[in-house]
């Protein structure tokens, strides 16, 4: 009976994680390609919503400074009844 000690000279893990990682990208194909989810889209159209959002906040703003923004106190109190309600 013949026994190797600790260095076997086959023995090489380096060696079979470089010859699976070559035959692992020899089946790869190269191209390089970008999907855009449907989710990713209207991310990107929300772009256009917060602009005209902040155009609105802006004019608020504005005729807040010059004191000429008025509220609508029964608007207001509906829109908070109807958060607290909808539960």
């Amino acid at each position: 009976m013949k026994i190797q000690g600790p260095n076997q000279t086959n023995f090489n893990p380096y060696k079979n994680i470089q010859k699976k990682l070559t035959q692992q990208s020899a089946g790869i194909s190269k191209n390089d390609q970008l999907e855009i989810s449907d989710m990713a889209k209207k991310l990107q159209d929300q772009g256009n919503i917060q602009t005209e959002r902040k155009e609105r906040i802006e004019k608020i703003k504005q005729a807040i400074d010059a004191n000429e923004y008025k509220v609508n106190y029964e608007k207001t109190a509906q829109k908070m009844v109807d958060f607290w309600t909808k539960s």
